[in-house]
């Protein structure tokens, strides 16, 4: 049987529509055996005119995002930035450095290589041209694990789940060109450009489309210390290069290597080799230092087109600040339900923060919690500037193509969160009904699979749910 017994729920509280389809018309649109919370409530409600589970814990996938904002917003302010620094407590005289110079990063998840350089030719132009002692990587600000608990092992290579440390270059990403042999079974080649400081093997094998060794072909890339990254396994033939992007597993020792190679390219020597260190020291005299935007800046475009580093980075960030101490993912945890008690009177009682990405699978959020959230921000927005940050359906962000809504017709009339892991489609945020109403909604659908045959058209169908459901909520009085 479908969703139908879970939506009779629904019958009464759909009343408010004037148009609405019949609940079995919601039940045909979702998969066996899907989970669903549902919760719609006008802003400035005091109850909802939906709530389906609304107690029930759910995983929050991206819409975890919006906590993490919210409280990034309230504890930080929207003009913090991330900032490093190259600082020393030695003489300089002569053109040398009598001692270390000091790197510190802040976990600023924009830091480009580029940004480096420039400190570094600043420190040319100031007349550096040796430093006697050690070229310091100091990455103090984080502690621990640089990977939350509950992140998929399978996904850690990938760039959308690159480890947030505390030093971050160009997203601590890096691509590779993978081009197949023409020959069944032989050897793709991997290029790399010179510039990574990696090293890249591959054992890829090469086979014809519709050879039987290519029918159960799988891919792989093993990550190793030093920046090697072996890629194993088997891959159809291609007339055209393979572009591929993987992400960086230790963010000091990569960017302690590319600091290294932009201070041999400047011509200043470096006495002693690259050192260290994870334990916070006193600020030194800063000699160059570069920033990030503001952070508003940065949250919007974490929520446009949900940016996991950002996210992950800021929630760090809050544990640092918020306790002294390094920031790690229970001190982040812990911030953000502290910051969201104190400063918006919101109590997230058994809600599970893991982190503030929303990728692990540890996080448990309930919709009537997250509509708390939703409500304070809709009432607060003049001075969060928050609801400008969503993506907004048929415009930008993770909604500009989002099918559901552009069949409703409801391009521009939506603001919201999305949240996807394998099994998740989630939605957070607010429509504007056609009376000129703001409603905040929040969907949580976990669980869901579709049968071989038909995951082709897994799209079509959970399109078709949304399409129906928010063209009601829409056109409700």
């Amino acid at each position: 049987m479908r969703l139908l017994k879970i939506f009779t729920g629904l019958a009464c509280t759909l009343a408010f529509t004037v148009q609405a389809a019949p609940i079995e018309q919601y039940a045909e649109s979702l998969p066996d055996g899907a989970s669903l919370s549902l919760m719609v409530q006008k802003v400035g409600a005091s109850t909802p005119s939906i709530d389906y589970h609304g107690k029930q814990l759910s995983l929050p996938a991206s819409t975890q995002k919006v906590v993490t904002a919210l409280a990034a917003l309230l504890q930080l302010g929207p003009d913090f930035k991330f900032i490093t620094t190259m600082e020393s407590s030695a003489t300089f005289s002569n053109g040398v450095l009598n001692g270390d110079l000091i790197v510190r990063f802040s976990g600023d998840p924009t830091l480009k290589r580029q940004q480096l350089r420039n400190m570094v030719q600043s420190l040319k132009q100031q007349g550096l041209q040796k430093i006697s002692g050690s070229l310091v990587i100091d990455s103090s600000v984080f502690a621990s694990h640089d990977k939350a608990p509950g992140w998929s092992w399978n996904d850690l290579t990938q760039c959308f789940s690159a480890p947030p440390s505390a030093a971050i270059v160009d997203k601590n990403c890096f691509t590779i060109a993978l081009q197949t042999s023409k020959q069944s079974g032989g050897t793709a080649t991997a290029q790399v450009a010179p510039y990574y400081p990696v090293q890249v093997i591959s054992n890829v094998k090469s086979y014809p489309q519709n050879s039987p060794d290519a029918r159960y072909c799988e891919f792989d890339v093993i990550a190793s210390e030093n920046q090697r990254y072996t890629l194993a396994g088997c891959m159809t033939q291609q007339e055209k290069p393979i572009s591929l992007a993987f992400a960086i597993q230790d963010g000091a020792d990569y960017a302690g290597q590319i600091l290294k190679s932009e201070f041999q390219q400047a011509g200043i020597q470096i006495g002693n080799a690259i050192r260290y260190q994870t334990s916070p020291t006193a600020p030194a005299k800063v000699l160059a230092q570069t920033q990030s935007v503001a952070l508003h800046d940065l949250l919007k475009v974490m929520l446009k087109v949900s940016d996991n580093m950002i996210a992950d980075t800021v929630f760090r960030t809050m544990g640092n600040r918020q306790y002294g101490v390094p920031g790690t993912w229970r001190s982040g945890s812990n911030a953000v339900r502290l910051t969201l008690r104190q400063q918006a009177g919101i109590d997230i009682g058994n809600t599970v923060i893991a982190d503030g990405s929303g990728l692990s699978r540890h996080n448990l959020i309930a919709a009537d919690t997250m509509m708390q959230i939703l409500q304070y921000i809709a009432q607060h927005d003049a001075q969060l500037d928050f609801i400008s940050m969503l993506p907004v359906s048929g415009q930008d962000g993770t909604l500009r193509s989002r099918s559901g809504f552009k069949d409703a017709g409801l391009d521009g009339k939506v603001s919201a969160k999305t949240g996807a892991l394998q099994g998740v489609y989630n939605l957070a945020g607010f429509i504007t009904t056609a009376s000129g109403e703001k409603m905040a909604f929040v969907q949580y659908l976990s669980g869901y699979a579709m049968s071989p045959q038909d995951r082709s058209s897994r799209k079509a169908t959970l399109a078709g749910f949304e399409s129906m459901l928010y063209r009601d909520i829409y056109t409700s009085n």
